[in-house]
């Protein structure tokens, strides 16, 4: 079987539109609309993230400042620090940087801050529409890695539109909330249901 997305370089968009420190105003409004985004990540001249420049950041700096457009650059309308994300991290860490910070895509970067790529939120929402056959065998495939020699070999795991049901007979060694925790650690699992006999 395919690989499990888990981390956020399995899903991030490798190419990235940018902005440097001096973009002016036009510059910045010029690419949000090229490419149709709401925000762009602000790099130093070698690549490094420093901050990222939005819509609304455009739109304060000019309500703030009352300066000329073309007197304000990217490096004086950007929000600091840059929320960012590494591309080994776990794909439900960057939702929640996402959903904390009220932000559509945050900056991939490496271990030494260099830009690598992006993920929108379109991007994590990805591993949630695929076949439910596929996550079904996902989740015996984590269930049989995870356990070893305590895997539940005579659950049946069965998904449909995400929600995965668990029947058959709890193995001697594994309580049912144990399984459940860790069915809905798998990647695309919305809703998990245990139908479990107890051992004898």
């Amino acid at each position: 079987m395919t690989r499990t997305p888990n981390t956020v370089g399995d899903v991030m968009t490798h190419a990235v539109v940018a902005v440097g420190r001096d973009a002016d105003f036009r510059e910045v409004t010029e690419t949000l609309q090229r490419w149709q985004v709401s925000a762009v990540p602000v790099l130093t001249g070698d690549g490094r993230v420093i901050g990222v420049v939005s819509e609304a950041d455009l739109l304060t700096a000019r309500d703030r400042d009352g300066e000329r457009a073309d007197a304000l650059t990217a490096g004086r309308m950007m929000s600091v620090p840059a929320f960012t994300v590494h591309p080994g991290s776990p794909i439900n860490e960057a939702a929640r940087a996402m959903a904390r910070g009220h932000l559509k895509r945050l900056p991939v970067v490496d271990e030494e801050d260099y830009l690598v790529g992006i993920v929108s939120r379109g991007d994590l929402l990805k591993v949630y529409l695929e076949d439910d056959r596929e996550l079904a065998d996902r989740v015996r495939f984590e269930l049989t890695a995870t356990l070893g020699p305590a895997a539940p070999v005579d659950i049946d795991v069965r998904s449909l539109n995400g929600r995965v049901t668990l029947s058959g007979d709890l193995p001697d060694a594994v309580t049912a909330p144990v399984l459940e925790r860790l069915v809905r650690s798998v990647p695309g699992v919305v809703g998990v249901e245990i139908w479990l006999n107890a051992p004898a």
